[in-house]
């Protein structure tokens, strides 16, 4: 499929737009990390059982990214924004009705599948029409937005939950239908190609996610050597299929396969994280969800401002400097978690502002330093493949946490000790210096031109 150039116009149309839908979109996954102790307390879960509504959201959510991204070489990118936008909308009205949990799980599911176009096309947008001397720029400022709406999120969450009900988190996603008809006027049009789409690879790809997802979550033992074969299946068949759902060739790309390797290592700390402090601000600190609120807003604020200046520092001085910058600062952010969780609430929401600054930086520029390994014929499923292990790794990082705090004694007992906690920052904070290790071997010097 051709694509079209998006004129100026379009350009500066589609950069506060996407901003717009991306701030939704996170918005809505922040406000439930810190309605997730109300909600275990109304149905009465475990940090485990709890933990699956932020696991199934970003689990879907990452499936359907790689999906819209790889039906983005197939069809019109407008109209699968506009189905992605409705199917998220959808999702948030069943959210608001739901009294039964598997309902509320139900309702997130659909929320993901269609929230998953929503980075996708995003990163799909920054690449396919923006050049690569002003890719930085505009990941910059969706990476501000996301730390702007992480900071928001919690505070608009804590407000809402606490003064109504946590239900009523859902309606603000449907703001995000205004933005249809604007996306359908700005995106350059495009006419769809006869290529064919490889569900049953998509399907392979799904339940090995799945599965290792669920023993991780879960500790089923039988979920594991089921996913690992499921993962086999899915490199034999898209080694032996004519046009397979992930081109063999892509990971043939030993800068892209390091750098989707850095994005795991780093991005799931950071997911962690996100479930850990609003439990531990209220088991620990004996914070309310509006205090849990006001405790996170400093350190995305701080994201918001710096993660902006990243992006534009990412243009000017390369990706891969920045990215190093963000992993240093999320390892000493996480050490510094480790030495004051327990001892002053306030502490931790000024040391969560190093943690929030170096995920925002590494976020605007970990993007392009990818985008930048890919050939232009692949920029579709590469991005879209990016997104996929962003949010896995978001929603691995949250079940390993929380499976890490289940294992400690005495968990759910309003005198828990802060100890589980200081010991997984501490693993997040080594976790954090292998990708940096990593990502410095590979990409040392400065980022080349995109292929």
């Amino acid at each position: 499929m051709e694509h079209p150039t998006a004129t100026d116009q379009q350009r500066r149309r589609l950069v506060p737009l996407l901003c717009f839908i991306v701030f939704f979109s996170v918005l809505n996954g922040t406000m439930f990390n810190v309605a997730v102790p109300d909600i275990a307390a109304e149905f009465n879960l475990s940090p485990g059982e709890v933990s699956w509504v932020i696991t199934i959201y970003i689990v879907a959510f990452a499936l359907a990214a790689v999906t819209y991204g790889k039906l983005a070489d197939l069809f019109p990118v407008r109209n699968l924004i506009t189905i992605g936008l409705l199917f998220f909308n959808v999702g948030a009205l069943l959210g608001y009705v739901a009294d039964w949990y598997p309902l509320l799980i139900g309702a997130r599911l659909i929320q993901a599948v269609g929230g998953g176009s929503i980075p996708a096309m995003g990163m799909l947008v920054a690449t396919r029409y923006f050049p690569p001397d002003m890719r930085g720029r505009v990941l910059g400022a969706v990476a501000s937005t996301v730390a702007f709406a992480s900071g928001v999120g919690p505070l608009v969450g804590g407000l809402l939950a606490g003064s109504f009900d946590w239900r009523t988190l859902f309606l603000l996603s449907l703001m995000t239908l205004a933005a249809i008809p604007l996306f359908r006027r700005f995106l350059p049009a495009e006419a769809g190609s006869r290529g064919e789409l490889d569900c049953l690879g998509a399907g392979y790809l799904a339940a090995a996610v799945v599965l290792l997802l669920l023993f991780v979550a879960q500790g089923e033992a039988w979920a594991l050597p089921l996913g690992a074969l499921a993962l086999l299946i899915f490199v034999r068949h898209i080694r032996r299929h004519p046009a397979p759902f992930v081109p063999v060739s892509l990971f043939a790309n030993s800068r892209y396969s390091l750098g989707l390797l850095t994005v795991f290592l780093a991005v799931g700390t950071v997911f962690g994280m996100f479930f850990l402090i609003p439990l531990l601000l209220r088991q620990i600190h004996q914070l309310d969800t509006l205090q849990i609120g006001l405790s996170l807003f400093p350190g995305a604020m701080a994201a918001a401002i710096l993660g902006n200046i990243g992006g534009r520092l990412a243009d000017r001085i390369g990706s891969s400097v920045v990215v190093r910058s963000g992993l240093v600062l999320l390892s000493i952010g996480f050490l510094w978690l480790a030495s004051i969780a327990g001892h002053s609430a306030w502490a931790v929401a000024l040391v969560l502002m190093v943690c929030y600054v170096g995920f925002s930086l590494i976020h605007a520029a970990l993007a392009k330093t990818i985008s930048l390994t890919l050939p232009h014929a692949q920029a579709g499923i590469g991005m879209g493949f990016y997104n996929l292990v962003f949010f896995t790794a978001g929603a691995f990082g949250a079940a390993v946490a929380a499976r890490l705090l289940e294992m400690a004694p005495g968990v759910g007992a309003q005198a828990l000790s802060a100890t589980p906690y200081r010991l997984v920052f501490l693993l997040s904070a080594g976790t954090d210096l292998l990708a940096l290790v990593l990502f410095h071997y590979r990409f040392r010097r400065s980022e080349e031109t995109s292929p």
